[in-house]
């Protein structure tokens, strides 16, 4: 098993502005040294997407029907835009008011240092980027259009990756736009943050969130062929330590949670779903609380996964699957669990019952083993035991505030557990969150954000902002610099902009 590329087939489109008043030979040089750009961005690596160029955009028309003709593509995830010399920005309107794709501004030029001995007129004419940017930069701010700007050289390693980082989030925004989320039963009763607005969620984020009734998972269940579960089987044992207790004595109960797998896996294949999430007090008749299967959601088929109904979780996991792709690391679901209030050594440990994904890296080869579980009413449901791998991580949640949506994000380090934790039977991860513990707790608690996260070990920081400002959404961030006092008015301020502003 392995998730499908989200960037095959997909373009990024290049559009290069200028005018008519140069001459042709001008223009010549205009196509030439773009061309010269984007190939070289190309074969940096650090872009998941081809950057394809099109013809010099040198009229409002011409610049109409780039924009339009990108929109309607849906193998087009995102527009770059670049004025080599003055490109006047009227002509941009019309075409900018169209676009409904993620727009990435290039502040470059061919040349990198000013050839001061020769420098003529001519070359001044040619290349204007310093202010054909400037002009068309302000009418995108005057339209109000959120765009990432990278500013640079192009052949400056940070450009590639700036670039990079932000198609990685145009990928997260189409998968977005085309997520189905399956779910199967409704929200663990009397929890709030796991709630939402379903609807609103489609509108902003383009994910359409339903729900299919456990009886049918259970009809899926009874349909599955002994051959995929022994052939799934088979799989678990090349990847993970299985318990021996599982390959013997404990044998049917290994089958069952594959065969759960399974019909959760073909039932979301059916229906084109690429997230899903269940809840523990509404199962049916399956005899377990589905825990490998769920756990294997992000790590082999690159799908989102929550419990306890949280679709809103199951989607950022699905969005930070897409954006991490190729990439180590991975996204997952997880809760807050238990501080270490140690004086100089304060830590945050994750975990969940059963559905946190070693897609986010482990310590050492996951365990498959099989424990009792004293929700649900079932039989012992079989689970991967693992701990996170130490290293750079961000926790993001997805709170609905009324009449929006916050997200919420804190950066964190990953370390190694301070002990066996053997007598724990589930996944887990331990971190130091930015700025210290105590901060961050006060900071996410004030901002509303949620006990579930999706923990992303692949993609950071930068990915989530650029995602956020493609969908127009709040993202409130605590890092290294967070003050308690400080975030407070940020937040004031950030949710008045959001309320005027009323982009959704």
């Amino acid at each position: 098993m392995a998730m499908e590329n989200p960037f095959e087939g997909k373009e990024i489109w290049f559009g290069v502005g200028s005018q008519d008043l140069y001459g042709e030979e001008a223009l010549r040089q205009v196509a030439q040294q773009t061309g010269e750009i984007v190939d070289f961005l190309n074969n940096t690596g650090k872009i998941p997407a081809k950057i394809v160029l099109k013809p010099t955009l040198k009229s409002s028309d011409g610049v109409k029907a780039f924009m339009t003709e990108a929109s309607a593509n849906p193998n087009v995830i995102g527009v770059i835009t670049w004025c080599h010399t003055f490109s006047p920005a009227k002509m941009w309107i019309r075409g900018l008011e169209v676009l409904t794709k993620p727009l990435l501004q290039l502040a470059t030029q061919h040349h990198k240092e000013i050839p001061w001995e020769t420098i003529d007129m001519d070359f001044m004419n040619l290349n204007q980027a310093a202010h054909g940017d400037r002009e068309f930069g302000y009418m995108v701010s005057r339209l109000g259009i959120p765009r990432k700007i990278v500013v640079g050289h192009y052949t400056d390693p940070e450009v590639a990756e700036k670039v990079g980082t932000w198609a990685r989030a145009c990928a997260g925004w189409n998968a977005s736009q085309n997520m189905k989320v399956m779910r199967w039963g409704d929200n663990m009763r009397n929890v709030a943050v796991t709630e939402g607005d379903k609807t609103e969620a489609e509108r902003v984020f383009g994910a359409s969130i339903n729900t299919w009734a456990v009886n049918e998972l259970v009809a899926a269940y009874d349909k599955v062929k002994d051959d995929q579960v022994k052939a799934l089987i088979e799989d678990y044992k090349t990847k993970y330590d299985v318990a021996p207790e599982l390959l013997d004595s404990r044998y049917d109960e290994l089958f069952i949670a594959a065969k759960e797998e399974c019909a959760m896996v073909n039932m979301m294949r059916e229906n084109g779903c690429t997230a899903g999430v269940d809840n523990f007090e509404d199962l049916g008749a399956l005899p377990q609380l589905p825990g490998v299967g769920p756990q294997r959601f992000p790590s082999e088929y690159g799908w989102g996964f929550s419990a306890e109904g949280d679709w809103k979780t199951a989607v950022l996991v699905r969005i930070g699957a897409v954006m991490g792709y190729g990439l180590e690391g991975g996204a997952s679901l997880m809760e807050d669990y238990s501080y270490n209030f140690t004086a100089g050594n304060e830590l945050d440990m994750g975990s969940h019952m059963l559905e946190v994904s070693p897609s986010i890296g482990t310590i050492a080869k996951p365990k498959l083993a099989i424990y009792p579980l004293g929700i649900g009413g079932k039989s012992d449901p079989v689970r991967l035991v693992f701990s996170g791998k130490p290293g750079d991580a961000v926790v993001v949640s997805m709170a609905d505030e009324r009449e929006r949506f916050r997200l919420l994000m804190d950066e964190v380090s990953i370390v190694e557990p301070q002990g066996s934790l053997k007598n724990l039977p589930c996944a887990r991860a331990v971190w130091k969150p930015k700025p210290d513990l105590k901060t961050a707790v006060q900071c996410w608690i004030a901002a509303g954000g949620s006990h579930h996260t999706c923990m992303t070990t692949s993609v950071g920081r930068e990915a989530w902002e650029d995602f956020a400002r493609i969908a127009g959404v709040e993202l409130a961030v605590i890092d290294e610099n967070t003050t308690a006092r400080q975030f407070e008015k940020e937040l004031q301020l950030s949710e008045m902009y959001h309320r005027l502003n009323n982009r959704h």
